[in-house]
């Protein structure tokens, strides 16, 4: 549902419609995207045009890769693989007047077929497999998480959306058994403090940004391509993993964004922790902010921070709670919350009440203490659309007809998203851009164990 608004007004409603259908969207514990996780993967992309649709309901035309013979995709198909695997992609071009072509940073390519270019091998128009297809082909050597995008007139190709992301898993990347998945290969490095390795992760969610100036899009569509002038660029749309808020909390496959599959609605349980895998994949720097918890700084494009991986472990990590994510940069982050001295006793334990009531990863100094203040009267306040009528984790309330009542199972909701203000709105139509949201479920709500599906 699209609901137009003036600047500033009807954020209110916007958001209450939109979070309506949250509560039937399973919980993405995994990043979504195309897995092969034998020794030789190959994927075979296609170069196509499409339209995507953004959060105010305008439609933009965006030239992507696509799944083989699928539509095209915003961002590209993440493709997932393992450390060692000899990677195979075939691109093919179904665009009709321009060539394209694909460069992955961070590994060493070999690229066969097309037509060579300063920086690749290009796919011409209208190339098919028997016909000027380019093979690109690599080793995942090292674990981690990259970018890949149009090495041809990069300017422009990349701004229409010819871009994606690529992860590598570890060597001893366990699928299905999520108490042992990590980003790299690091160990325990003192067993006496670290019970898991640093990169060891419960849920990972991918955090692909981008922006876009639709003048250039409409002045492709309409075939003025001598009027194209990326010098001035101006954008007016901001995405995460290619959609703008309200759209990036609607599921994942959502059949009504049919080229845009993956969304920014994240879940974990307290205690637990969240691999974030942010990658700039645009042209503008963007100051990414998490409510809730600070964050680590485990990695960047691609390799852990670390002076020896294997003994040291992310050794050289640092704690934000902003981060600047740069064009062509990939940060990997761990992010976890329990509620650590938050003064007071999040799940409502009564005073006195005793130690082995604790729930898991609950500090032991806050069990037990009161709400440090007095709840209002219910017909004294205006209760959010997210207030469940309590204050404590997986707790409820009496609410007033008409308010609330979209937290039925009592989370905590924490909205991430760029810390430019004028990237949270949709061509100038607040509220939008690169909104997520992170929600801390209680521990009876379930939150999906990651498994991996494989292509």
């Amino acid at each position: 549902m699209m609901i137009k608004t003036k600047k500033g007004q009807g954020s209110i409603l916007l958001i209450s419609v939109l979070l309506l259908i949250l509560w039937v969207i399973p919980a993405q514990a995994v990043i979504e995207g195309l897995t092969d996780t034998t020794a030789n993967p190959i994927f075979n992309l296609t170069a196509k045009a499409d339209h995507i649709t953004t959060g105010e309901g305008s439609s933009v035309l965006i030239w992507g890769y696509a799944n083989g013979t699928a539509r095209a995709q915003y961002p590209g198909p993440t493709m997932i693989v393992n450390q060692g695997a000899t990677v195979t992609i075939n691109l093919t071009n179904a665009l009709t007047e321009h060539p394209v072509s694909m460069v992955f940073p961070g590994h060493d390519v070999v690229a066969e077929g097309g037509t060579a270019r300063l920086l690749t091998q290009e796919a011409l128009p209208g190339s098919t497999p028997d016909n000027g297809e380019v093979t690109y082909t690599f080793t995942a050597t090292e674990p981690g998480t990259y970018t890949y995008y149009s090495g041809t007139n990069m300017d422009l190709q990349v701004e229409m959306g010819l871009l994606g992301a690529i992860i590598v898993r570890p060597t001893d990347f366990a699928i299905g058994t999520p108490s042992t998945f990590q980003a790299y290969n690091d160990e325990v490095v003192d067993p006496n403090i670290n019970i898991r390795p640093d990169s060891a992760y419960d849920h990972e969610y991918l955090y692909l940004i981008t922006e876009m100036d639709p003048r250039i899009h409409n002045l492709v569509e309409f075939g003025r391509m001598d009027e194209i002038d990326t010098t001035t660029f101006y954008p007016v749309y901001w995405f995460i993993n290619g959609r703008n808020f309200p759209d990036t909390v609607t599921a994942a496959y959502a059949p009504q964004l049919p080229v845009q599959p993956y969304n920014a609605f994240f879940m974990m349980h307290p205690g637990q922790r969240m691999l974030i895998r942010w990658v700039g994949a645009g042209r503008d720097g963007h100051p990414i902010h998490l409510h809730g918890n600070n964050f680590s700084v485990i990695a960047k494009d691609g390799r852990l921070l670390s002076t020896d991986v294997a003994t040291a472990g992310a050794d050289l990590a640092y704690s934000r709670y902003t981060q600047n994510v740069m064009p062509g940069e990939t940060v990997d982050a761990i992010f976890t919350w329990s509620g650590y001295k938050l003064g007071w006793d999040m799940y409502g334990h009564p005073p006195g009440s005793p130690p082995g009531d604790m729930e898991p990863f609950e500090y032991a100094l806050d069990h037990g203490k009161p709400l440090p203040v007095t709840m209002p009267a219910v017909g004294t306040f205006t209760a959010g659309a997210l207030f469940s009528g309590s204050p404590f984790l997986g707790g409820s309330g009496f609410l007033p007809p008409g308010e609330g009542a979209l937290n039925n199972f009592g989370g905590y909701f924490y909205v991430w998203h760029s810390h430019h203000e004028k990237e949270i709105v949709n061509n100038d139509i607040f509220i939008g851009g690169m909104i997520g949201l992170m929600v801390v479920a209680p521990r009876n709500v379930g939150v999906d164990i990651p498994t991996m599906p494989t292509l």
